[in-house]
């Protein structure tokens, strides 16, 4: 004997058969199981009508854990890979490829200014390179116009990454 599964289109069909109050209880009771259905319930009802401000806060909270970014290597690019999984999650939540964009390009700066330049650790290098990479592939992906804006702004960002860092070479990426 086993469970079946329902697809959202079978769910969505029985959503729309209860009463408002009942679908407020099923809410109620979804969001009180998981720390993240709560967080995205938050940003659904209270956050997701002010999208730019919403991001403004992301980038003030990655710019604090960065300000607290530990000295050793290992440490940093384990701290560095929970910021990410923080911007990873916040980009289910909008669910918008720009917001993605501007998310993983302020961490890149964040990292420039953070991060110790004479760098040897290959993990914490690797992570910066990763995420260059994630930004050319998503901006690939943009429409036109908005592929030009967002190709200035990394290559503004390549650009400063390669005055301040002796091991990022250009031709890597492109």
């Amino acid at each position: 004997m086993s469970i079946p599964t329902y697809g959202v289109q079978d769910i969505k069909k029985e959503i729309q058969h209860l009463s408002q109050e009942q679908v407020a209880d099923l809410f109620l009771r979804l969001v009180r199981y998981k720390k993240e259905n709560k967080e995205l319930a938050a940003y659904l009802l209270f956050d997701a009508d002010n999208e730019q401000a919403f991001i403004e806060k992301v980038k003030g909270e990655v710019g604090f854990m960065f300000s607290q970014l530990p000295s050793q290597s290992y440490l940093a690019a384990k701290y560095m890979r929970k910021i990410l999984r923080l911007i990873a999650k916040y980009n289910k939540f909008i669910g918008s490829k720009q917001a993605e964009i501007e998310l993983l390009i302020n961490f890149c700066y964040n990292y420039l200014h953070y991060t110790d330049r004479r760098l040897s650790y290959k993990p914490l290098r690797l992570i910066l390179t990763r995420q260059l990479e994630k930004i050319r592939g998503l901006i690939a992906k943009l429409h036109e116009d908005l592929q030009f804006d967002y190709t200035q702004d990394y290559n503004t960002l390549h650009a400063e990454a390669e005055k301040k860092l002796p091991w990022l070479y250009r031709n890597d990426l492109l």
